[in-house]
């Protein structure tokens, strides 16, 4: 496993956690996951940059703000700190751990809007917002409460009625009122500024095209992102109504920032330069940012085209499509040659117990729970990443964690290094033996170390993990086999070679799972008189530090010195007890004394976070209460004549009034193939115009590789009427739905294929009592 010392350069980003929170263990999933990936590369000879920060600006800080009667850059201070100190306890490794509320993200967000809007990607809208004349501003979603409109419950919020779970407009709100002065707002119209996303669409595809194919994307990530491209991108709005953000260059808007989800990936970008600043500043070796980001402008750059420079990003599920779409969108249309994502590392939810994570309820463990519980952070990233939730959610309980900590952690990898060196140290004085190679086991490690590497080049953590304990399994056997306890007393050589070869074994795991357990790998590797590389942007790896390139080497190796237990079992009594104290139960009395309704008032006040992602139980509850889909048939097919992507379809959707729907299928299917078919639509989203006309709903479809061509597929209901309503299984098949929603509102519920049955969250969608069904898009995305 020679290690190369390569020129490739590999930019590596977590999502920006927002700042006015503690994270729980499924908000860590991310800046753990980039963390050992972080550190793969720098033992491989890579030369990287690991970046991430606090998400610091828009409506959720400001409201946080107020709540806490603290200014939105106090709020951001408090919890910045809170948020560091969490990720230093549990060994992440940034190479810089910034925020977005800096000059740095102000200069180079300005810049980016300044080159979109010279070349003609900005647009103007005027748009009803609700405007308090007391406060005199234009009121955000949150700064807006109300009564329901569907369930009539007083205490509704300018984007969600708590009670019925409806996501709402805020001029929707019977009787609305200022959330911060009381008064009644009124209905007045204000200017945003949009980014053209439909005109940077043909270069956003071209790329994608590339782009997807050479960097490995994962079939959700490319899923979800043609189902965007295919379906008509929307002018997307850039501003707010906010005084917290960075201020908008541009004349007419000195009152308005940019929308968080504008500046935010662009923070990566900023946090690179605020750690070029910082070097410069203390007077260490520093680089230009532009290296990273922007090599056709650096003049450090060794390859002006970026070729050598390879971005992987780790995100959630729900924040694909502002990575694929969004983000490379505002990077195209500058004209620049931004680094733009190569590989994303996407994951599903994690979720606790029986339900979800909630500070405010008190479920759940928390960044400052765990660094409390008296359990070593190795154990908590041992578990995240042995069962991180690749392919589907995952569901962290107590006995679980138990199990896989105490049988594997410490019952197979544990257990290894402790009998293998105890015995050395016990009986050969903390000498190694000399031995002969197993040529056997040896063939088999190697070839566990090589498939985890591969994993571990595409980001493939948990298999790669995987990988590392079946090496220590096997050689647990192999200690079991030989019974050095026995041998030592008739046939030495047996002895000693066992414990010969399975002390550079133990080298080797020790390297391999470093990044994965960065304090557990150095104190074992200390027994051996060894450290395992270790070092980032201002901190040097210790001379001799084993790296990568050490793995199946058999020399180096001396002696044990005197060991310890690092990781201690879980017994039932302190889980039961952790059970109990993070189920939120005890949760009442430990609220300060505060009273009941001083209680109930502060929990409707908490902000929501910007995206909140929605649970399978949500979705479910979501698509019944808004998302309404219908079997229609198309009568009359023709191509657009102003986008060369575009069918015009005319739908017979039951109505008796003919339906018009726009589809991205040009590419893929011919008329033919389409004319008469009975199809799956969502009929209740917004119209928007595309290319000149305009769509009322979206025909749904899943894609797949057919002979290395990519092929969409309709979703087919041949059997039912026109007008034949798509529900979940038992739902009510006469619900009355939202007259309208958004496209965003459409894709916060995931639709996807499983062996062929569409469902969400796991209950299949019918028409007219009927499993609907895909033939060859069998599992992904539908969209």
């Amino acid at each position: 496993m020679k290690n190369i010392k390569l020129k490739e350069k590999r930019l590596i980003t977590s999502a920006l956690p927002y700042v006015n929170n503690i994270p729980h263990l499924g908000n860590l999933i991310q800046m753990l996951s980039a963390d050992v990936f972080a550190r793969f590369c720098r033992s491989r000879g890579y030369e990287t940059m690991y970046v991430c920060g606090t998400d610091e600006y828009g409506t959720a800080t400001e409201t946080k703000a107020l709540q806490e009667k603290k200014t939105p850059r106090e709020l951001c201070d408090y919890y910045y700190a809170i948020h560091k100190d969490i990720y230093q306890w549990f060994d992440i490794a940034f190479d810089k751990f910034g925020r977005t509320s800096n000059e740095e993200c102000t200069e180079i967000t300005q810049s980016i809007f300044n080159d979109l809007d010279k070349n003609g990607f900005i647009k103007e809208h005027t748009s009803k917002q609700l405007f308090c004349p007391k406060c005199a501003m234009f009121l955000a979603d949150r700064y807006v409460d109300g009564e329901c409109p569907k369930c009539h419950a007083p205490d509704a919020r300018g984007d969600q009625c708590d009670s019925c779970g409806t996501l709402l407009d805020p001029t929707q709100l019977l009787k609305p009122r200022c959330h911060t002065c009381g008064s009644t707002p009124e209905v007045r119209e204000t200017k945003h500024l949009y980014i053209d996303l439909p005109s940077i669409a043909p270069k956003l595809e071209e790329w994608m095209e590339k782009a997807s194919r050479e960097g490995k994307w994962s079939a959700n990530a490319i899923q979800m992102t043609k189902a965007w491209i295919r379906d008509g991108l929307n002018e997307r709005a850039i501003t707010r109504d906010l005084k917290w953000g960075i201020p908008v260059p541009k004349s007419g808007y000195e009152n308005k920032v940019f929308y968080v989800w504008f500046n935010a990936p662009i923070g990566y970008m900023s946090i690179t330069k605020q750690l070029e600043d910082e070097m410069k500043a203390s007077g260490k070796e520093s680089f230009d940012w532009k290296k990273w980001w922007l090599p056709s402008e650096s003049e450090e750059a060794s390859d002006k085209t970026g070729s050598d420079i390879k971005l992987f990003q780790f995100i959630g599920k729900d924040n694909i499509p502002f990575h694929t779409v969004v983000f490379p969108c505002s990077e195209i249309g500058t004209g620049r040659d931004y680094t733009k994502l190569y590989h994303m590392s996407s994951t599903e939810f994690l979720n606790y117990e029986d339900g979800k994570f909630s500070k405010s309820k008190g479920v759940g463990v928390f960044g400052s729970d765990a660094k409390e519980s008296g359990i070593k952070a190795d154990a908590w990233r041992f578990y995240i990443y042995y069962n991180r939730p690749e392919n589907q959610d995952y569901q962290f309980t107590w006995k679980d964690f138990q199990e896989k900590y105490n049988k594997e952690l410490i019952g197979n990898l544990g257990n290894l290094v402790n009998r293998t060196l105890l015995f050395i140290n016990k009986n050969y004085g903390g000498k190694i033996p000399q031995g002969k190679k197993d040529e056997a086991l040896w063939k088999e490690v190697l070839e566990h170390e090589k498939k985890a590497t591969e994993h571990l080049e595409w980001a493939e953590l948990k298999d790669a993990f995987h990988e590392i304990f079946a090496i220590s399994d096997l050689c647990n056997k192999a200690f079991q086999a030989a019974e050095p306890w026995k041998a030592i007393k008739t046939n030495k050589e047996v002895s000693d070679n066992v414990l010969y070869n399975l002390a550079y074994v133990i080298k080797d795991l020790m390297i391999m799972i470093q990044p994965y357990l960065p304090q557990y790998s150095q104190v074992v590797a200390g027994y051996l008189g060894h450290t395992i590389y270790d070092a980032h942007y201002g901190f040097e790896a210790k001379e001799g530090s084993l790296t990568w390139d050490d793995l199946g080497k058999m020399e180096g190796l001396d002696g044990v010195s005197e060991t310890a237990v690092y990781f201690t079992p879980l017994d039932n009594k302190t889980v039961d007890a952790f059970r109990t104290k993070f189920s939120g139960k005890q949760g009442e009395s430990k609220k300060d004394e505060k009273s009941k309704s001083q209680q109930k008032k502060e929990k409707k006040a908490e902000p929501k976070e910007e995206k909140p992602a929605l649970t399978p139980e949500e979705q479910i509850a979501f698509f019944n209460a808004n998302i309404e889909l219908k079997v229609a048939k198309i009568v009359d097919i023709k191509p657009n004549p102003d986008g060369d992507k575009l069918y015009i379809e005319t739908m017979d959707d039951g109505s008796g009034k003919p339906r018009t729907i726009q589809s991205g299928l040009r590419k893929y299917l011919t008329e033919a193939d389409l004319l008469g078919k009975h199809v799956v639509i969502a009929s209740n989203l917004a119209p928007r115009k595309m290319r000149g006309v305009e769509s009322y709903g979206m025909l749904l479809a899943g894609d797949y590789t057919e002979d290395g061509k990519e092929c969409v597929e309709v979703l087919d209901a041949s059997w039912a009427e026109p007008g034949t309503k798509v529900v979940l299984e038992g739902s009510d098949v006469n619900a009355v739905k939202k007259n309208e929603i958004s496209g965003d509102e459409f894709f916060s519920v995931s639709i996807e294929a499983k062996d062929g049955v569409v469902q969400i969250a796991g209950k299949k969608l019918l028409a007219d009592g009927k499993e609907i069904k895909t033939i060859k898009a069998l599992n992904g995305q539908i969209g």
